[in-house]
């Protein structure tokens, strides 16, 4: 796709910025959405241009309140055959391995965890609140949480899940228990400044030494331990210069250590 109707795409220095373009709905996502994201997901992944990537929001009100529920998505007829939204929306589930920022400001909600759940750092405004509304509508929420709980502490997944509309987590709160790593004073403008400075720190660095290292911990993830000390030694052995030169060159002394 050339052009997107429901995101905004820029490449500049290494960085792509994404942002999502429905502020009128909340950025929530139809199945427009989800088809460009499939789409910018695998530019994103086979461009060498782009070093890491910046997911952000329009408007004031919200980062993103999952799916649109008006517009709806397309669902196949056969329950065994349907998609979930997270094969369009994760980038871990797309294969990018290059770096994931969210910048989250007003409400996070429901859906819109498919992103934060599959980013590498998460910042937010400290006017930002996450909730998950399914149960309050009746529905059974599974997917966002199960992700969720391999973010932050069981218990916590639990009640964001169970409690719907009734409680909010704020952006204090987010940092507490490990869902954000920084809260930003102030709202989008400011989240989207602090977003672009981290994101220029990481597209000045080697690439495939930043994507080694993104996909070895996420790979470990499902690992068991004694997998997860062995099989991610295999990417700096395939990715550092210092293991090709020993490869090529015998013993190195690191000059450091002399």
């Amino acid at each position: 796709m050339s052009e997107y109707q429901t995101v905004l795409f820029e490449l500049v220095d290494g960085v792509a910025t994404v942002t999502l373009n429905r502020p009128e709905v909340l950025n929530s996502f139809d199945q427009r959405m989800l088809d460009e994201f499939a789409d910018l997901w695998r530019r994103c992944r086979l461009d060498e241009d782009v070093r890491v990537v910046v997911l952000r929001a329009a408007g004031e009100r919200a980062f993103s309140t999952g799916v649109d529920r008006k517009a709806g998505r397309t669902r196949h007829p056969n329950p065994w055959s349907a998609d979930d939204p997270g094969f369009f929306l994760g980038a871990k589930q797309n294969r990018v391995w290059k770096p994931l920022i969210c910048a989250v400001h007003g409400m996070c909600a429901g859906g819109a965890f498919y992103w934060v759940n599959e980013a590498d750092v998460v910042i937010c405004s400290s006017d930002a609140t996450f909730f998950d509304p399914h149960t309050t509508y009746g529905m059974l929420s599974a997917l966002e949480p199960a992700a969720l709980a391999r973010r932050i502490p069981f218990g916590e997944a639990m009640r964001i899940a169970l409690f719907g509309l009734d409680e909010r987590v704020g952006a204090a709160r987010a940092h507490t228990i490990g869902l954000v790593s920084e809260v930003v004073p102030g709202s989008r403008a400011e989240v989207w400044a602090r977003a672009q400075v981290l994101a220029e720190r990481l597209a000045a660095k080697a690439p495939l030494a930043v994507q080694g290292s993104v996909k070895a911990i996420w790979d470990s993830l499902s690992m068991s331990p004694h997998a997860a000390r062995e099989v991610p030694l295999v990417y700096p052995q395939l990715t550092n210069p210092s293991a090709q030169t020993e490869f090529t060159s015998g013993p190195r002394i690191d000059p450091e250590i002399r």
